[in-house]
Parts: structure tokens; C-alpha cells; sequence
């Protein structure tokens, strides 16, 4: 993207990630095997979308290797090239299955020296590991939405994906006239304008987590959001952060 620029990407420790990761997927599991069957039906393809994403680590780690060196996409380039167009449809039977596939190759897994070929280019496990979070967390809020009955989201969970789309908002708006803060797990400055060194900035956004997971992948609207009081915006240049959103598509 034309605006984009290159910060040093966030570490994700292994352990971390893979303890998030297990944390959600047991928590979707549970959720999906206690919906009747006939609305398991009704909502299979967004299913089918979680169920992708608890079986893609395995699937990618059983391919051959990449021929690079070293990784070529890290996270924030991940979000950045990715649009959805999955059409799979699943139940609580294939998300099971998809979950004992996982389980039996997570320890080993997400490690940060292991690369696996992802269709953008080499990447590191551990990384290809919290993209997969991001995916899941976001679809578990969707199940929670579509069904009003709410799935648990691990705090681990939504802090990678929180820190995750708050610093792909910070690479697609690069800048320090804007401080977003997404408490407790995030906080990060973007938008080009006047430089904010100390003291409380002129321009602050600030929202709780799931309202920012909601806000940074276009499934809520900025108006909505503000107009619900979750979403509060200090100062002339806050606003225009709008134009920079969604940030994950």
C-alpha cells in the first residue's frame, strides 16, 4: 500500500502464541458443539471459516518447505495483502477434527526458526501462528454476534489481535499526530501532522478491544461506534483516522 512504511515488527513469543492459540480454539469448540444442529447448519460457512483457521498451521507444515532463507512476510505485511474470500462451511464435528489436527503438531510448531510456505512468501511459524489467532478471534466475535449467545475470547487472544491491527493502522497511517489507544494492550501514534513529544496529545482516539477488533476490519462503522460511546475522539486530526479504516479487509 502506497502509504505504508517499514517499523521493526512486533516479537511474539512462541509460548505466548501458542498458549493463545489452544485457549480459542478450545473456547470455539466448546461453543459450536453446544449450538442445535439445525443452526450449526444455518451458520456453516462462517464455521467453515473458523474451522480454516485452526487447521491451517498443520496443513502448511505438512507442505514442503520454502526454498528462501529467511522469512519474506512478516504479520503487518500479512494484514496488509489480505482480503476474504474463503466459501468453506464446516460443523462442530469438522471444527473437532480441526482441533485435534492442531493440537498434535502446536508444541512443535510455532517456533520462530521454522519457515512455512504461505502463498505471500516464506514465513516464520510463529508468525504464520498469530495470523491465524487474528483470523479466529475475529470469526469467534462474528459467532457471538450471529448467535447473541457469547463465545470467550482469550485474553492472550485478543491481545495479539488488538496489537496486531493497531500496529498495521500505525504502518498504513504512518505518523505521530494521533495517539490510539486501545487499553490495556495497545497503544500506538499515527497520522502525519505536528509531532506530539510530551504531555497528554492533542489528538487521542481511544476504545476498548473488541470495539477496536470490530472498527479495524470495517464490521462496525466509525459513526456507530462514536454515536454507542465506545469509541471517543479527542482533537481536529482524530477524525480523519477514520479514512484510514478498516485495515484488515
Amino acid at each position: 500500500m502506497s502509504g505504508a512504511v517499514r517499523r521493526k515488527p512486533r516479537a511474539y513469543h512462541p509460548d505466548r502464541v501458542r498458549d493463545a492459540l489452544l485457549a480459542q480454539v478450545e473456547f470455539v469448540r466448546s461453543a459450536v458443539r453446544e449450538l442445535p444442529a439445525e443452526r450449526q447448519a444455518e451458520l456453516a460457512t462462517l464455521l467453515g471459516h473458523l474451522a480454516r483457521q485452526i487447521d491451517a498451521l498443520p496443513k502448511l507444515l505438512a507442505e514442503p518447505a520454502p526454498a528462501a532463507a529467511r522469512a519474506q512476510v512478516d504479520v503487518t505485511d500479512w494484514v496488509a495483502a489480505t482480503v476474504h474470500e474463503e466459501r468453506d462451511t464446516a460443523d462442530a464435528d469438522v471444527i473437532s477434527a480441526a482441533a485435534e489436527e492442531m493440537e498434535a503438531v502446536v508444541d512443535t510448531g510455532v517456533r520462530e526458526d521454522v519457515l512455512i510456505p504461505h502463498h505471500l512468501g516464506a514465513m516464520r511459524a510463529v508468525d504464520f501462528t498469530v495470523t491465524r489467532i487474528v483470523e479466529l478471534t475475529l470469526h469467534s466475535d462474528d459467532l457471538t454476534r450471529a448467535t447473541a449467545r457469547p463465545v470467550r475470547l482469550d485474553r492472550g487472544a485478543l491481545a495479539i489481535t488488538t496489537r496486531v491491527l493497531a500496529d498495521a493502522l500505525a504502518a498504513k497511517a504512518p505518523g505521530a499526530s494521533t495517539e490510539v489507544r486501545i487499553p490495556p494492550f495497545a497503544a500506538v501514534q499515527c497520522l502525519a501532522g505536528p509531532r506530539h513529544t510530551r504531555g497528554t496529545p492533542p489528538n487521542v482516539v481511544e476504545t476498548d478491544p473488541v470495539t477496536w477488533l470490530r472498527l479495524a476490519t470495517g464490521r462496525v462503522s466509525w459513526d456507530a461506534a462514536t454515536n454507542s460511546g465506545r469509541l471517543r475522539a479527542s482533537g481536529e486530526r482524530a477524525a480523519a483516522l477514520a479514512r484510514e479504516l478498516p485495515v484488515l479487509g
